[in-house]
């Protein structure tokens, strides 16, 4: 990746890891918000969800490792996971409030999904960030 031109998505989000490294940052977080194959649907982008979080922490890896590198100081990936966009404690139908658009099955097999990405991208730490669900987090 260039850190001198801005020529790929990539580059970017390197770049910004990298700025918070140098700036102090011991622990950088990957840009996985909503990267669940359940979150993605709404977009037709199911099927990347794995790769996004996988690349995601690639990037951050690297960020990390050259930082670590260039100081002598060991960095850190925290990999994100986010919220989705359905919940199992509330039903989305006021007129059924026993209905659930997703099971707790559907919820595990999709933070499994993005959890090997982001471990298989490099991530030291997983962080479960903003689920306003208890029963989606857990």
């Amino acid at each position: 990746m260039s850190s001198t031109k801005y020529t790929r998505y990539g580059d970017v989000i390197y770049n910004i890891h990298k700025e918070y490294l140098l700036a102090g940052a011991d622990i950088i977080e990957t840009n996985t918000f909503s990267s669940t194959c359940i979150a993605q649907a709404d977009y037709g982008l199911e099927h990347l969800a794995y790769r996004m979080n996988k690349v995601s922490a690639e990037i951050a890896r690297k960020a990390a490792d050259d930082i670590t590198n260039q100081t002598g100081c060991k960095r850190y990936v925290a990999g994100a996971v986010g919220p989705t966009n359905k919940t199992l404690s509330v039903s989305p139908s006021v007129e059924r409030p026993d209905f659930r658009n997703v099971t707790f099955d559907e919820l595990a097999e999709a933070y499994a999904e993005q959890v090997r990405g982001l471990l298989d991208g490099g991530a030291d730490i997983i962080m479960v960030e903003t689920i306003f669900d208890t029963a989606n987090a857990k």
